[in-house]
C-alpha cells in the first residue's frame, strides 16, 4: 500500500453503531450512526430459536440484558421482551430497549444510500444451527440488500459458503495476523480483509498484496491517521462522530 493523501475521504464504519454514546447493536446506535454520517455500520447477527436473526453480539442476553438467556432457545416473541440496554454501561438511561431484528436495520439502511452494511454472522449460530441452514437463510434475506450489504464473518466457511451460493460482497475478519492467514486470505479471495489494528506490526502496513483492509477498534485519532495515511480503506470505531469530524477537519 502507498501512502495516500490526509485530504482525501476517509471510510470510516460504525462498530455496532455509534456504541460509544449508545447500547451497541441497538436501533438509537446504528441510527445515530447513520446520521452522524457514518460510510459503513457494522453489527452481529445471531440465528434464534425461530430461525429469526436478531441484531446482537453475544449468544446469550446476560452482557446487554442483565438475563440469563440464551439466544438458541428464545423465539422472537420472548427476544422481544427483553431489554438490550446494557445495563452495565448506561443503567437504565436506555430502558426499554427492544431487540432489533435484522429486517428493520436492512430497511433502515435503504434509507441512506451512501451508506453500507457490513453483516456479521456470529460462529455460535453458524456451530449450533450448521453452517448450510443459517448461510441459506442468510443469504435469502441480504439478496434484495446486496447492493448495501457485505457479508462478513470470523469463519472462512461462511465467507466460502457465500461465494458459491450467491452475489453478495464478503469480508473475511481474522483473529491472527500471521503467515498461515496470509495464505488462506490468499485462496479465499474475499473482497476485504480485516483485523484488529493492534496484531500488525507498528509501523507497518497491513499485508501490501490485498487492497482493501478494515483495521479496528480504533478511536485514537493519530491512529486512524497513521492507517489513512498508510492506505487503509476502512476504518473501525466505536465513536464513529468524533472519528468523522476529525478526517472533516482534516480535509477542509
Amino acid at each position: 500500500m502507498s501512502n495516500t493523501s490526509t485530504t482525501r475521504a476517509q471510510l470510516l464504519v460504525a462498530h455496532r453503531g455509534f456504541m460509544l454514546r449508545y447500547p451497541e447493536n441497538t436501533w438509537p446506535a446504528l441510527h445515530a450512526a447513520l446520521e452522524a454520517g457514518a460510510d459503513f455500520i457494522e453489527f452481529d447477527l445471531q440465528m434464534n430459536a425461530d430461525q429469526e436473526f436478531i441484531v446482537i453480539h453475544d449468544a446469550d442476553f446476560q452482557r446487554t440484558s442483565g438475563v440469563k438467556q440464551s439466544v438458541f432457545s428464545a423465539d422472537t416473541e420472548k427476544c422481544q421482551r427483553l431489554s438490550v440496554h446494557h445495563p452495565q454501561r448506561f443503567g437504565d438511561a436506555f430502558n426499554p430497549l427492544n431487540v432489533l431484528m435484522l429486517g428493520e436495520i436492512l430497511e433502515l439502511t435503504a434509507l441512506y444510500p451512501k451508506a453500507t452494511a457490513l453483516v456479521e454472522i456470529k460462529r455460535e449460530s453458524l456451530e449450533h444451527w450448521g453452517l448450510e441452514r443459517v448461510m441459506d437463510a442468510l443469504i435469502k434475506q441480504l439478496e434484495p440488500y446486496q447492493a448495501q450489504c457485505v457479508l462478513i464473518s470470523f469463519s472462512a466457511s461462511a465467507i466460502e459458503y457465500t461465494q458459491q451460493h450467491s452475489a453478495l460482497r464478503t469480508g473475511w475478519v481474522f483473529e491472527e495476523y500471521d503467515e498461515a492467514r496470509r495464505a488462506q486470505a490468499a485462496i479465499l479471495k474475499p473482497d476485504y480483509l480485516m483485523t484488529d489494528y493492534e496484531l500488525i506490526p507498528e509501523g507497518q502496513a497491513p499485508w501490501p498484496e490485498f487492497a482493501r483492509w478494515m483495521l479496528y477498534d480504533i478511536v485514537d485519532t493519530e491512529i486512524a491517521l497513521r492507517y489513512s495515511q498508510m492506505g487503509v480503506e476502512l476504518i473501525e470505531t466505536a465513536d464513529i462522530a468524533g472519528l468523522k469530524q476529525f478526517f472533516q477537519n482534516k480535509q477542509g
